[in-house]
């Protein structure tokens, strides 16, 4: 285990302020002045980035985390940021301050610095952790040298590489809104504090560790969770809550050993078949899941969240033709809509072998990964419960392990169901005074009007502050196209830009 690093003391020089209100868009000056900031210095901002998304960041591996963690000390040190590395039982927190005299707000910000795993083989012409730019993803995977110092980057390019929209981009666009601040001779209007997560991707199981322990400092009049893609629309985007998850696993066992399926077929139970049709009592042809009780503790929308879902442009036509199929799920409801729902998603299947590699055989086992998305009321665990019952009534005799032979002469169908990670969702009231702080802010940067997200359809921590006492609001930055967690995600250079203008006008509100 490596030593807590010290706080470094703070070195910030005594700016002149500036009196923005935060129910008023930025002024045209300073946002001019920002813009022209970044533009001078674009790319020194890309050139930081891409040092960043070259370091590997898969949690599993400490070594890498721990370079990443070092790299953001560093870069926070720099800027005059009070910085902290702390270790927990998994990966470490880096935690920063930046407190500002006068300040009456201060502002937190959450970021994860981690990544999801990488399949180098899937990557088209790049490696996960050698970022490159291309003119976009039309399907040209050509890529493009990286301007000179006298050529401008176009919003439309894309940097390709693990991380490079989840989540490290909005931590360099936050450090940038720092910078081109500074350039025009301001500070912050509020107190800043700075939360960078190293083990999001595998559900922050050790985050509430350092969260417990801090809280006096940690206190906030909200929480900024700088994650997650804009909305379809590509219309700036104000989240105000996160789905919950939990993920479970069923194995469904049939003999012992594969079995000769000339020798055996028709006679020797197939756990293939039997999975498939036991997940199939689980959803109908709808979509909807029919579990007993799934739905039965959601929070109903207010007023004024559903009067903010109708508001946003239904774009479910559009996103059928991109991805390429011609019916939803759901009974009619937009795609808005069903986020506000929990779900049951069939992750992963794995039985046997298929292709090249398929064999004449009775399976011995099958295997399903399941994540279940959750929403404000519904509980992690009581939700696993209900799916544990519900398999039980196909009759299934349900074990968290292998099955002895005791078992597998006693009962005819068995299924090995093993609970992963879970967590509650959390919805932050839209009426809250700091939501339209915030939302202003943000429709100030951009001169557009602001898409109010309810809820964001993916999930993160913030039910840890949440416990706290503090309210959480979400301000992603980057392109819904992103491809995260996937192969290929990128990073559209414009949105990046605009982050950096969102940032710097929440760093001035009052």
């Amino acid at each position: 285990m490596r030593n807590p690093l010290r706080l470094f003391p703070l070195a910030v020089s005594l700016l002149v302020p500036i009196g923005v209100a935060g129910q008023a868009p930025m002024r045209d000056s300073v946002l001019e002045g920002v813009r022209s900031w970044r533009i001078a210095h674009a790319h020194q901002i890309v050139r930081d980035l891409v040092d960043f998304l070259s370091l590997p960041n898969v949690a599993t591996n400490q070594d890498d985390i721990w370079r990443n963690a070092e790299w953001m000390k560093e870069q926070m040190e720099r800027r005059g940021i009070r910085v902290e590395v702390a270790p927990t039982t998994g990966s470490p927190v880096v935690y920063g301050e930046l407190l500002v005299p006068g300040a009456t707000r201060t502002l937190l910000f959450y970021c994860h610095y981690d990544g999801q795993a990488v399949d180098p083989s899937k990557w088209i012409n790049s490696e996960p952790f050698q970022p490159v730019l291309r003119r976009g993803i039309a399907g040209d995977w050509s890529t493009i040298p990286f301007p000179a110092a006298d050529q401008p980057y176009e919003d439309n390019w894309r940097l390709y590489a693990r991380s490079a929209s989840d989540d490290k981009s909005p931590i360099v666009a936050l450090l940038a809104a720092l910078d081109a601040l500074r350039a025009q001779k301001l500070q912050p209007r509020v107190n800043l504090k700075f939360l960078f997560d190293g083990e999001e991707e595998q559900g922050s199981p050790y985050l509430d560790e350092f969260i417990q322990g801090n809280q006096a400092r940690l206190q906030a009049d909200v929480v900024i969770i700088a994650d997650g893609p804009v909305h379809p629309s590509e219309r700036p985007t104000v989240f105000f809550g996160n789905r919950g998850i939990m993920t479970f696993d069923i194995t469904v066992h049939g003999p012992r050993v594969p079995l000769h399926s000339g020798h055996y077929g028709n006679w020797a139970p197939n756990p293939a078949l039997h999975l498939a049709q036991l997940l199939a009592t689980m959803k109908d042809s709808a979509g909807r899941v029919l579990v007993e009780d799934f739905y039965a503790d959601v929070v109903p929308l207010s007023e004024s969240e559903r009067h903010a879902i109708a508001a946003i442009p239904n774009l479910d036509a559009q996103l059928m033709e991109r991805h390429g199929f011609a019916e939803p799920e759901g009974t009619g409801q937009r795609l808005d809509e069903l986020i506000q729902l929990p779900s049951l998603n069939i992750r992963g299947l794995s039985s046997a072998w298929v292709g090249e590699e398929a064999r004449t055989i009775v399976p011995s086992t099958a295997t399903a990964a399941i994540d279940v998305r959750l929403v404000k009321g519904t509980d992690h665990q009581r939700m696993f419960e209900r799916i544990v019952t519900h398999i039980r009534r196909q009759g299934y005799y349900v074990t968290a392990q292998a099955p002895t032979d005791k078992e597998r002469r006693k009962h005819s169908r068995i299924a090995q169901v093993v609970k992963r990670e879970g967590y509650n969702a959390v919805r932050t009231p839209l009426d809250l005074p700091m939501a339209e702080v915030v939302a202003s802010a943000v429709g100030g940067a951009t001169g557009r009007e602001v898409v109010k997200l309810p809820t964001l359809g993916g999930s993160g921590p913030s039910h840890l502050f949440e416990r706290l006492g503090l309210p959480v609001i979400g301000v992603p930055i980057v392109n819904f196209d992103n491809n995260q967690h996937s192969p290929n995600e990128n990073l559209r250079v414009g949105h990046f830009w605009h982050g950096i203008e969102i940032f710097a006008a929440l760093f001035l509100v009052e």
